[in-house]
């Protein structure tokens, strides 16, 4: 058997280099692979192409790499929470592609798919249909978007074994079980990292076929983004 398990995250991500696409996974702060973010900060990793749902905070999780001007282009759905992002944006620092959450969604489980394109009503007649093909299907009119993969997924589950089985919990399966099939190596930090056999087949969100690299992570903050509590 293939040995997919690492030390932690600085040998996991060891070999990516400058100018790659990477898939984050996680929503908002939550489930986001915590542990590999701190490893490209600390690598240093320059002109990174980044997909992901959100930016981060300014100081937490993707934010911290905008700080370090490491990513040169983002895709995502939503940024309304991190300062830096909107000034890189509006300074012409950072190239930006904004697309609605589903549509985001949608073309990143079309690239672990293997459907380079799809048709979808979502954005037509708005500047996310700018230079895209357009077609009328019973006639309501639809914009054509294109598969999402990258050169590396990084992915952040509960609980996973050996083998790259992943189970994820909560709100941290959304943009990890998709992501993990789209990218050309997929790097999984859990939780909690057990033998081959220990989970239940039926409760496994991800299969290890998608996963080439995994190993335990540490110190999760699980950082709330917003939280509201009465006065």
């Amino acid at each position: 058997m293939i040995n997919k398990v690492f030390e932690n995250a600085d040998q996991a991500i060891a070999d990516i280099p400058d100018g790659v696409t990477l898939m984050l996974g996680g929503f908002g702060l939550c489930g986001i692979p915590e542990n590999c973010i701190s490893a490209l900060l600390r690598k240093n990793i320059k002109n990174l192409t980044c997909i992901s749902n959100n930016a981060g905070v300014d100081d937490f999780g993707i934010g911290l790499m905008l700080k370090g001007r490491q990513i040169k282009k983002m895709i995502s759905s939503y940024v309304g929470e991190n300062a830096e992002f909107e000034r890189q944006l509006l300074s012409g620092e950072l190239e930006v592609e904004l697309i609605p959450q589903g549509t985001l969604a949608e073309r990143i489980r079309a690239g672990g798919a293997g459907i380079p394109a799809f048709f979808t009503p979502a954005g037509y007649g708005t500047e996310v249909a700018e230079g895209k093909e357009t077609r009328e299907f019973d006639g309501k009119m639809y914009l054509m978007e294109k598969w999402l993969r990258a050169d590396f997924s990084l992915v952040k589950a509960w609980k996973g074994d050996t083998a790259g089985n992943l189970i994820y919990r909560g709100t941290a399966r959304n943009f990890n079980p998709m992501m993990a099939t789209a990218g050309k190596i997929t790097i999984a930090e859990v939780e909690e990292l057990v033998p081959v056999g220990t989970l239940d087949p039926n409760q496994v969100h991800t299969p290890g076929i998608f996963v080439q690299r995994i190993f335990q992570g540490q110190q999760y903050e699980k950082r709330i983004e917003q939280r509201t509590v009465r006065g």
